[in-house]
């Protein structure tokens, strides 16, 4: 938040040159546009007065005819991920916040969006599955590239952690990675690292583990699948594994389901209940862990193994293994339907 926002508020009678007025002594390279009831009607940026001044428009030319009278606006209660993802896409520096009457009550910038809390905890985000079940979406296109509202799942996964503070980034890669690291790159485009972890063959959903970096920082790191869309506060997920004793935090979302037929119970020949189609919950893996540096010591390099394997071994061992259980949106996109439901759900919930 902006603590001088409110200097570069302007009247509609307001004229181009006190725009610019405002916009330098600020800094913040926009000026806001109120009608009498404090309701935004328009936004000028740094562009907007440079294409007047090439258009030789005079100093005195009203602010609402150089105004944008659409600008994009964000609700008071919008999360720092939305705020990003806004203002990522339409490429702007800042954005107002309105109430739902539309009064202008705040000014976001994407310095401060950004500047948050910085976690010198790495993530590592596995974008290198086959992604079959989405055929033919995937014969040309790795599954964390298909695009969820507009940009890419791994996109998404990407800008949710930067928005919470997390910078130095791993991503692994098997299927197309040429197209995952053409599209990322180095991670500069958002101002954080992106390192890539390559597997030759499939290590399944921990032996990727292996090929980190010896020398990451003697701190727990998250990883998460890379098709997973979630509003998971990893911020939460972090503060919680902290607390608790163990090897490994994974993320758990209950599953519900209705048993279609009526069950029985009994003791050896006596049936001692009847209960009609009923409905059984159980949490289910959510493909996000918050894992200790001691865990991934335990792998061999190029051994393929999977997380549940893996974890069952630890507990067998003597190791704590924690739940993590969401209350958050969660969706896995490992069929057409899902990505099709994504698809409605990114433009309520995203």
């Amino acid at each position: 938040m902006s603590s001088n926002w409110k200097n570069v508020i302007l009247e509609q009678s307001a004229t181009m040159g006190q725009a610019i007025e405002a916009i330098n002594a600020e800094g913040l390279r926009v000026a806001l546009v109120v009608d009498k009831n404090f309701c935004l009607v328009g936004v000028i940026t740094d562009g907007d007065v440079r294409r007047a001044l090439l258009a030789h428009k005079a100093l005195d030319t009203p602010v609402t005819e150089i105004m944008n009278a659409s600008p994009k606006t964000a609700q008071a209660s919008s999360t720092r991920a939305q705020l990003l993802s806004i203002m990522k896409r339409a490429q702007i520096l800042s954005l107002p916040i309105v109430d739902a009457k539309g009064v202008l009550i705040n000014l976001e910038t994407l310095h401060h969006v950004i500047d948050t809390r910085r976690h010198q905890t790495p993530v590592f985000l596995m974008a290198g599955g086959f992604g079959k079940r989405l055929q033919p979406l995937t014969d040309a296109c790795p599954k964390p590239l298909l695009k969820v509202g507009g940009k890419p799942i791994l996109e998404t996964i990407l800008e949710s952690f930067i928005a919470a503070g997390f910078y130095d980034f791993y991503i692994s890669t098997h299927f197309m990675p040429d197209m995952i690291k053409q599209y990322f790159g180095d991670g500069s485009q958002w101002d954080v690292s992106i390192q890539y972890i390559h597997e030759s063959s499939p290590l399944g959903t921990g032996g990727a583990l292996s090929l980190l970096p010896d020398n990451l920082p003697d701190i727990p790191i998250i990883m998460m699948n890379g098709d997973i869309l979630t509003k998971v506060d990893f911020e939460n997920l972090l503060a919680y594994h902290q607390k608790q004793d163990a090897i490994c935090t994974m993320c758990g979302t209950e599953y519900e389901f209705q048993v279609p037929y009526g069950v029985i119970e009994s003791d050896g020949e006596r049936v001692t209940s009847m209960v009609e189609k009923p409905w059984q919950k159980y949490f289910i893996n959510a493909g996000i862990y918050v894992i200790e540096p001691k865990l991934i010591k335990t792998l061999v390099k190029n051994t393929r193994v999977d997380m549940p394997s893996l974890l069952e071994t630890q507990m067998s061992a003597g190791e704590d293994v924690a739940i993590f259980p969401l209350h958050e949106y969660w969706l896995d996109i490992g069929k057409m339907n899902d990505f099709e439901r994504a698809q409605n759900d990114y433009e309520r919930d995203f």
